[in-house]
Order: C-alpha cells, then structure tokens, then sequence
C-alpha cells in the first residue's frame, strides 16, 4: 500500500534493500551528511530489520525493553518488535537529496514547528513494507516509515504509520495466528546515555496497535520529533525525563 502519509520508497526510488535474515541487519551505511542525536553526532547508521535504526552498531534484539536502555546504545525504533522478513516484507532505505522530496519535507517539517525556519539538505527515507512477524502463520504485515532530516543545523525525525496489523512475534509470547499479546512493540528515542529517552504513549501495550491513529502534528498515524536537542511538541507531558508511560 502506498498513501499520502508515505514518501515514496522502493526500488524505482533507488532503495536499497535489507537482506533477507531473521533480525538482519543492513550493512554499515556511511551517513553523507553527519547525523546529530541528543547532543551527539554520528556518521554511521543500521537499518536493523527489527523496526530500529541504531547509530554505530547493530541491533538484532527482538523482544523489546523499555527505554532507557543501560547498555549506551543510542537508536530510534520506529516499531521495535521481532520482524521476519524471511516469512514476508521488504526493508529499504535510501539517502537522497531529490529536490521534489526535500521540498515535501521541508513543508511539512515548517507547518509543524513553524518557529523554526526549515529547509532539508539532505533525508534518508527506511521503510518497513508490509514485514511479518516471527513465528507467523497468517498473511498481516506491517508499513512504516522513518525519515531523518536536516538542514545542516536542525534534524528532525518524522515517523509514519500506514498500515499495522500486528504488534508482537511469536517468541516474545505473541499469538502465531493473530501477532498480538506478550511483549507488543516499542516506539521511541533512546539517547545512549541512560538518562534522555522518549516514549511514545502506548507503547509496549496492546494501544499500540492503535498508532496509526495517534500524533503528536495532528496528523494520524505521524510522529514529528527534533533529535539534535531533542524535543517532544504536542505531547503532555513534554518534560522529557518523566516520559515513562508505564
């Protein structure tokens, strides 16, 4: 499926794809434009076929745990939870600096912090497209998309939620038939340093099933935050540490 919520993605887009692997991972990809996350800048990034995006090093975890994690391992998850694309799917990504693309963003990115004057240089675009779970023995897959942003100064993340049909694999106590129950996935920022960390309401519960209806840009099924000096808009509460959702 493909809707507005979605930028364009595939292989006609010039994507590349993950491997074919249980908790894969891409290769390292050399960010072309240096990357910063809660204060830190970072050069290199995985796609990891889990539903994260870690900086440095790889992450094949499936189950999730809730932010923050101890181990210093700075990522964003999209939609943690345990994804075989072996049983079905695609992961692509892309960096791209097509003008069309760049100007979308930018777009949006202004209509959403309006505050802040935003022109995109450079985005990298990682969709999950249509992924089943481990131990699957149904045809639900999810859709879902990551973007990283910035105009050399600012860099905002924009998560997008086209279509989730389930929320947990079958080793962490999901349901084989119906992807649900145990551990459902987690959605959010950790920084790496055991103390800044984002989660988005509803995660690790049965709602977050629900996330292609939530926002915090009133937009259904988008999250917008800034990451360099991360901040959370829309939400209460926006004091970051206190973000527990538990």
């Amino acid at each position: 499926p493909s809707g507005s919520l979605l930028y364009p993605y595939g292989p006609h887009q010039g994507d590349e794809t993950n491997p074919k692997h249980d908790d894969g991972t891409s290769e390292a990809i050399t960010l072309s434009v240096p990357f910063t996350f809660y204060s830190k800048t970072y050069q290199t990034v995985f796609v990891n076929n889990n539903g994260v995006i870690s900086f440095n090093k790889p992450v094949r975890q499936y189950t999730p745990d809730p932010f923050p994690l101890v181990d210093g391992h700075p990522f964003m998850a999209p939609y943690w939870a345990d994804v075989d694309n072996v049983l079905g799917g695609d992961i692509f990504y892309r960096q791209t600096t097509n003008p069309a693309l760049l100007e979308d963003i930018s777009q949006d990115i202004t209509q959403y912090f309006p505050k802040n004057s935003f022109t995109a240089t450079w985005a990298m675009v990682v969709t999950w497209d249509h992924v089943a779970y481990y131990g699957s023995i149904s045809e639900k897959g999810n859709t879902f998309q990551a973007v990283l942003t910035t105009d050399s100064k600012m860099f905002y993340v924009i998560f997008n939620y086209w279509d989730i049909q389930w929320t947990t694999g079958a080793a962490s106590d999901g349901d084989a038939e119906t992807g649900l129950g145990g551990i459902p996935a987690h959605v959010g920022f950790n920084s790496g340093d055991d103390t800044n960390f984002y989660n988005i309401p509803g995660s690790q519960t049965d709602a977050i099933i629900n996330i292609t209806t939530t926002s915090n840009v009133e937009v259904p099924g988008r999250w917008v935050f800034r990451v360099d000096d991360f901040q959370v808009t829309g939400v209460d509460p926006p004091q970051l540490n206190n973000d527990c959702w538990l």
